[in-house]
Order: C-alpha cells, then structure tokens, then sequence
C-alpha cells in the first residue's frame, strides 16, 4: 500500500511540471531518492514517464491520459456531489435531489429521500421532471445563457405550445426566471406536487448550470419564505462547493 502511495505520488508531480529531475521529483513527492529512481524506472516500464535522451528530466506520457479515460458524468456525481449531500441533507433532514437536463426533462440523477426522515417519496433516482414545473428546471433555465435558454424554451413550445410555457401556478414564466435570479433560487409553490413545495441552487461551471440541487418539503410544515430564509443560503453555499470540486476535477483530468 506504501508503495502504491509514493508511485502515485511521484506520478502526480511529474505530471503537474512536466519535466523535472529525479531529485526534485522527490522532494515534491516527500520520497526518498532512491525510491523516487526506482518508481520512476518502474513507470517508465510502464509507459507513463519517459526519461528524457539529453539529461535527468522526467516527463509523462500520452499514457497518463489512460488514467482519466474513465472519468464520466456519472463520477463526479458519486464522487462530488453525493458526500455533500447527504452531509447537508443530515442538516436540513428534508430530501434532496440533484436534478441534470436531459432531453427536455430534468432527470434526477441522486438523491437523499433514503436518510430523510420528512421523505414522502422513494426511488426517485432516474425519474424525469417537467422543466417548467419544478424548482430544478425553473432554475436551470434562469441560469441558462440567453441564447441556450430560448432554444430550450423553443422545443417545449413546440411540444407542449405557448400557453404551458409562459404561465404556471406560479406566475408568468418570466416573472418565476427573473424572482429566481433575485434570490438565487429555483423555486416551486404551487403546481406539479400539491403536497410539497421545493426551492433549487444551480450548480454553475463556466457560466453555465450543469446541475440543480434541490430541497423538498412539505408545504404544510413550513412556509415558503421560511424556508429560502432558513434554508436558502446552506442549499446555495453547497451548491457553489460541488461547483468548486468539480471544476478543480475537471482541471486536474484535462492535465494528465
């Protein structure tokens, strides 16, 4: 285990200088020398460093981009956003789901209805949304760059006509995108679930939701301006973390 450890490690640092002598490679990696010269020979048996022909400089290989070939969608979603959530939602106690567009739906990718003790839902993972209904899609269409959100907005048009997309329980459709750029929040009152009501914080990456995180509770237990007050800026301060994780993974990867 130590040794996948250190051999990992002196991966890591040639891979983020691409070019460096054995020596500084293992001050960087906090090995010792000879151990950093024999894990360097043993990947460059392996085809993910090289030693340069003119001196003591070690490189990675296209090899290395191997070991994030397998990186999807799916990962950063077990890998990021679930630890987060289930830490807020042993906070909040109400579920939350963590809802991705997906052809014109918004499809709930994870959730935490199992460890909430408030949950009136089960089995919601993979389950498809109304965009225009929820907390989650109202949010990621305020979010949505102008030109991406009319060509959404243009297909549910299409699909459901004029009437469905501009007016709701809630009000007008603009009038929703632009109370939830106020408060930063997606929300639903009224509509879809007559039991629940919900609010969502956008998971933002390059200016752009990639994602929406949402609460749901039970409209009779709490009212709606409660919640945004009590729950609103923990939901969005989670939000912003999964964001930073995830562009932090993104840069590592597109650096192997």
């Amino acid at each position: 285990m130590r040794s996948l450890q250190r051999g990992l490690a002196i991966l890591q640092a040639v891979n983020r200088h691409n070019g460096m002598k054995a020596a500084d490679i293992a001050k960087l990696a906090g090995v010792p020398r000879p151990t950093a010269y024999r894990l360097l020979e043993t990947l460059e048996g392996l085809g993910f460093v090289i030693r340069s022909q003119s001196g003591d400089m070690w490189r990675p290989t296209l090899q290395t981009k191997s070991l994030s070939s397998g990186f999807r969608d799916k990962d950063w979603v077990a890998q990021i956003a679930v630890p987060q959530m289930m830490k807020l939602g042993r906070k909040l106690l109400w579920p939350l789901d963590l809802v991705t567009f997906r052809n014109f739906r918004m499809e709930i990718r994870e959730s935490t209805h199992n460890i909430s003790p408030f949950s009136v839902d089960h089995g919601m993972v993979g389950r498809g949304l109304p965009v225009l209904d929820t907390a989650g899609g109202r949010a990621y269409l305020a979010y949505l760059p102008d030109a991406e959100r009319e060509q959404v907005l243009e297909a549910l048009r299409a699909e459901l006509g004029e009437e469905k997309v501009g007016f709701h329980e809630d009000g007008p459709l603009e009038f929703i995108l632009d109370r939830t750029r106020q408060i930063g929040l997606g929300y639903r009152m009224r509509g879809f679930n007559e039991r629940t009501m919900s609010i969502s914080a956008p998971v933002m990456a390059e200016h752009r939701p990639v994602a929406c995180l949402t609460m749901i509770w039970i409209g009779s237990a709490l009212r709606f301006e409660d919640a945004v007050r009590t729950h609103g800026d923990a939901l969005k301060a989670t939000a912003r973390s999964i964001a930073d994780e995830l562009a932090r993974l993104t840069l590592e990867n597109n650096d192997l």
